[in-house]
């Protein structure tokens, strides 16, 4: 990614507030949620103040429900004064040019976070980077109580963590969860936190997007985008609307320097508090599944299908035994809408069916061969491992420079074509710039229909390919796994 004058590269990065040593790890997920049922007794308020309330006021009461969290952890390797591991311009930032600091010897690391009480029964939400790997939770309270918390779940896809305190106390305030989805962009927006170790700091700004996602910062993502300023050691914090709703967990920055820079993402509220409900119903987060391969349609694959306009999500695999393959969709289907809410974009989809969880019943507005069908998927639960969607070509240029041949057990053993792919064509060649390349072919991929009939040889092939007039949609396989790719001849 590129922000900033003068194309200068920035990356988006975690900001847990590291002293000694550390290692960075990060991975995430989005949800979006329906309803706002209490968990095991869990009370999550209304919002403390009206609209228009002295935003002092919303702060001071504010702050009592947002705590610091410092950890602890082993650390493997001799220590001492020396460089910063990893070379990494975030430890720079921190330890100065170079990485020269005075490293403990007992070889233990210290990570400073922020945290927010969402359960006056002792219930902390934060960042899963902000204890990831600790062997020891410290909490400290607005009053400068310091306790034990222990870690109840954690999502590395998410990149969200719930502790608890291990000790039953009085006094604490939790903060009510607002619901993000009603943020409106340029609405003004409060970030408390733990900057820097410095306690629990308030900044203010405005909401500058929503929805932000293929950031490369966790798995699941539709970040709220703020400049209120969060430096590190804000993971964890809170988002709040000018209510005193928690609209937001702050979890990474863009910056050039590891400091505030004026872009900060937040997870949605929504999101935090499904799996903050999973967690502590299931002890871990059970995330809903369809088990089909998604790509994201644009002007000239849409008119490869027949569409009128590049709208929805198209279904470019159904793997056999899957929940979508029982409920009846099919390998180019597109789905428009999920439960009355349209759908525009497979990462948007992903994300909606990760969050209504394992055996959910969902209603899908379908478009299949111009006409649409309603189709109901029963959801399993996601594997701990999948495959998340395709990708396709530009559709640009034509099929000229591109050599096919027959599958045989040469070219299937030349390509490394998986045994289950039983018909079509390889694609031997690509002449690099050429008009099929830059549409996206790529040698080893199998062709298995032109414009939607099936090709078993290079005849087939031919005959339907001399039959195009200026678009050929191509259905490829490609490790593994079923892609659509639009050309213009």
């Amino acid at each position: 990614m590129n922000y900033g004058a003068g194309g200068s590269r920035v990356r988006p990065m975690l900001f847990a507030a590291f002293v000694g040593v550390a290692v960075i790890s990060a991975a995430g997920l989005l949800w979006m949620i329906e309803g706002r049922a209490d968990t095991r007794g869990i009370r999550f308020g209304q919002a403390p103040f009206a609209e228009g309330a002295p935003m002092a006021d919303v702060a001071e009461n504010a702050v009592r429900g947002v705590v610091n969290i410092s950890t602890t952890r082993e650390v493997s390797g001799r220590m001492g004064r020396g460089r910063v591991p990893l070379n990494d311009p975030f430890f720079e930032y921190f330890f100065g040019p170079g990485g020269q600091r005075a490293i403990p010897g007992d070889r233990r690391a210290q990570a400073l976070g922020s945290g927010v009480i969402v359960s006056s029964e002792g219930i902390i939400l934060t960042n899963n980077h902000v204890v990831d790997g600790a062997d020891g939770i410290t909490v400290m309270l607005f009053d400068g109580r310091e306790m034990e918390a222990e870690l109840v779940g954690a999502d590395p896809k998410s990149d969200l963590a719930v502790l608890r305190l291990t000790k039953k106390i009085g006094g604490l305030q939790a903060i009510p969860i607002g619901d993000s989805d009603k943020l409106r962009l340029a609405e003004t927006v409060i970030a408390i936190g733990n900057p820097f170790g410095l306690g629990n700091t308030v900044t203010s700004g405005i909401v500058s997007a929503k929805g932000r996602a293929n950031m490369g910062i966790v798995d699941y993502e539709d970040f709220i985008q703020t400049d209120a300023a969060i430096n590190p050691g804000n993971s964890g914090g809170a988002l709040l609307n000018t209510r005193g709703q928690l609209v937001g967990i702050n979890t990474a920055i863009v910056s050039e320097t590891g400091g505030y820079q004026g872009i900060g993402f937040a997870i949605p509220s929504n999101m935090a508090l499904g799996i903050l409900n999973s967690i502590l119903e299931n002890g871990r987060v059970v995330r809903g599944w369809m088990g089909v391969v998604l790509q994201d349609l644009d002007e000239e694959l849409a008119a490869g299908l027949g569409m009128r306009k590049a709208e929805g999500v198209l279904i470019s695999d159904v793997p056999e035994g899957t929940p979508a393959d029982k409920a009846g969709l099919r390998r180019g289907d597109v789905i428009l809408k999920v439960g009355g809410e349209r759908i525009d974009s497979s990462t948007r989809l992903r994300n909606v069916i990760a969050s209504r969880g394992a055996g959910a019943r969902v209603q899908m507005t379908v478009l299949r061969d111009s006409s649409e069908i309603q189709v109901t998927v029963e959801l399993g639960e996601q594997p701990s491992q999948y495959y998340a969607g395709g990708s396709g070509g530009d559709s640009r240029g034509a099929l000229e420079g591109l050599e096919v041949g027959d599958l045989t057990p040469e070219t299937r053993q030349d390509y490394r074509i998986p045994g289950g792919v039983k018909s079509g064509v390889v694609v031997t060649d690509v002449e690099r710039g050429s008009a099929a390349a830059r549409g996206g072919l790529r040698p080893g991929d199998v062709v298995l229909e032109v414009n939607r009939k099936k090709v078993d040889s290079v005849s087939d092939f031919r005959t339907a390919y001399e039959q195009s007039k200026s678009r050929v949609l191509l259905l490829i396989v490609r490790h593994g796994h079923t892609v659509f790719l639009t050309i213009q001849r």
